[in-house]
């Protein structure tokens, strides 16, 4: 086994051990930790940090096997966690793991894609940019915030002239082609991409609003629901019914499916109001 990767494995084992001591939390006690961190509890932030660091590990080894990159994943889906932490809401009905896998795999995967580089860089440079790269994800971790060059200069012992001219070599251009790990298996860069108009919260505040307005469906009379149903496209047709349509489907005549509608979606607005 190569040097570089025996040293990685060990600083993984070690990784794995003091993450260990962390237990998993229940779904009160995450709700719980959530209302404090809104109020500016950064000690319950922690927590809930420290009791989901090895959802980061279970995401990054399913993404990359090479144990020579895998810390360097690890440390940008912890970024990924803190991020997921601080905006978390008990409101949101979902647990935090289920939160937070999206915000961590974005950050990975954005990772994989700003450090697959086409150009070759001197040896002693790359371990140099690693070097620097390690201090700048530990320092966010520590700090909530980017590390200056001076705080950077001070944390790795390396002058401040020669961070920035190490930084310059740290291209972000990469073939979409690239493999992603070493394994014959492995997926390219173009299959692992991050897509930038991807919001996790987005995606997790629609998920909730559909759920809401079945809810409020299932709440109807019989009629009102088919009525709503066929003329809102709940049926994902190409399109809603008309009223003669839906008349048909269901056995009375436009009007009366005209006036169900409207009694219907005052019975909706109304129950809407309650839930808010």
């Amino acid at each position: 086994m190569h040097i570089f990767s025996a040293m990685n494995n060990q600083t993984i084992k070690a990784y794995l051990a003091s993450i260990n001591k962390y237990p998993l939390l229940n779904e009160a006690e995450e709700k719980d930790l959530s209302v404090k961190i809104q109020k500016g509890d950064k000690a319950s932030l922690t927590k809930l940090i420290n009791s989901n660091l090895k959802l980061v590990v279970s995401i990054a080894t399913k993404i990359c096997k090479d144990s020579e990159f895998l810390m360097d994943l690890i440390q940008e889906g912890n970024m990924g966690l803190m991020v997921a932490g601080g905006k978390f809401s008990h409101t949101f009905q979902t647990r935090f793991s289920t939160y937070a896998y999206p915000w961590i795999t974005q950050y990975i995967l954005r990772y994989i894609d700003n450090h697959s580089s086409l150009i070759s860089i001197p040896h002693r440079k790359e371990m140099m940019i690693k070097k620097i790269q390690n201090a700048q994800a530990y320092f966010f971790q520590q700090n909530g915030r980017e590390a200056t060059v001076s705080e950077l200069s001070l944390f790795t012992g390396i002058e401040m002239d020669k961070i920035i001219s190490t930084m310059d070599y740290s291209y972000t251009m990469a073939s979409l082609d690239v493999k992603a790990g070493d394994d014959a298996n492995s997926c390219t860069i173009g299959d692992l991409i991050s897509d930038t108009t991807y919001s996790p919260e987005n995606l997790l505040v629609t998920k909730e609003t559909k759920k809401i307005v079945h809810e409020l469906m299932d709440s109807l009379p019989g009629n009102e629901k088919k009525v709503l149903w066929y003329r809102y496209n709940f049926d994902e047709e190409m399109s809603g019914k008309t009223l003669r349509e839906v008349s048909k489907i269901i056995g009375v005549s436009p009007e009366a499916v005209r006036q169900t509608e409207m009694r219907a979606l005052k019975r909706l607005e109304k129950a809407a109001r309650k839930t808010v």
